[in-house]
């Protein structure tokens, strides 16, 4: 297999061979936005609505856009030629730039911009089939989470914790109510009606937020946007993750807590389906 090639502020380069400087804003201070954009047979997912956010999280943090929408789209088709796949997750980075250590923000700094792919590593058909389990715990994180920062110290710790309790994902709650999981939105149904936390600073609206309130008006799908207790995540009929590399899984147990009658539902079965016509649209 050849060394993937990547792009890193003006030139496509191999992996190994790209280099930023250690004053780099985004090595320092974590001053800077990401974004990650699916692909399936060649054709990006969605490009548009993970642009915009793109560009809304750049705004936000005062860093100017380097380039226009179609110039991202050529320099992103061009990373996706290099690569081998036809499935594959871009992987898009903006950091401040280079400067002299220093908390305010410099002038006349140029932004260190960087896009690489790889193959797109979905769920197993084992968890497809089963659901996976989650473990819940405090948001603990800033209050600008609908940035999308590179500063993720916090979902890192998160995804942590999952990790050493053997599960899926951690789901959080702040002061009593749902917010997300470390890397995911999370979704519950009840009654047939599929609801998640408002789209405000305490979650990054995921670009399937959007998507699954399209699906549920094309499938007849009750959707309801509201603040949501963690008594009623437990006492859910079911509850789901939505991300980039998730799509959207069925969540079976929650720490010792079984969700619903244990398996995958009707609605995420339903809202799965819906999902791959909507990537081979």
């Amino acid at each position: 297999m050849n060394e993937a090639l990547v792009y890193l502020n003006g030139a496509m380069t191999p992996l190994s061979e790209a280099k930023i400087s250690v004053l780099d804003r985004g090595f320092i201070f974590g001053d800077g936005i990401y974004e990650v954009i699916p692909v399936y047979g060649r054709k990006m997912f969605r490009a548009d609505q993970h642009l915009a956010r793109l560009f809304r999280s750049l705004a936000a943090i005062g860093i100017p856009n380097p380039h226009s929408k179609e110039q991202w789209l050529t320099l992103i088709r061009q990373v996706m030629d290099a690569h081998e796949s036809d499935d594959q997750m871009v992987y898009l980075q903006i950091t401040r730039g280079v400067a002299k250590r220093a908390h305010a923000f410099p002038k006349e700094v140029t932004p260190t911009v960087f896009i690489m792919t790889n193959p797109i590593v979905l769920p197993s058909a084992a968890a497809r089939e089963h659901g996976v389990a989650c473990v819940s715990m405090e948001d603990r994180r800033w209050l600008h989470c609908e940035i999308k920062s590179i500063s993720l110290l916090g979902n890192v710790l998160a995804a942590q914790n999952a990790a050493e309790h053997g599960v899926a994902e951690s789901i959080q709650f702040r002061d009593g109510y749902l917010s997300e999981a470390s890397a995911s939105n999370v979704w519950i149904v009840k009654n047939g009606v599929l609801m998640g936390p408002p789209k405000d600073h305490l979650i990054l609206e995921g670009i399937r937020y959007a998507l699954l309130e399209e699906l549920c008006a094309a499938t007849g799908i009750p959707f309801e946007s509201r603040r949501i207790t963690r008594e009623e995540v437990f006492g859910a009929d079911e509850v789901m993750l939505s991300s980039a590399t998730k799509e959207v899984l069925a969540v079976v147990r929650l720490d010792e807590h079984t969700i619903g009658n244990g398996g995958p539902g009707p609605i995420y079965q339903k809202l799965y389906a819906a999902y791959q016509l909507a990537k081979a649209a």
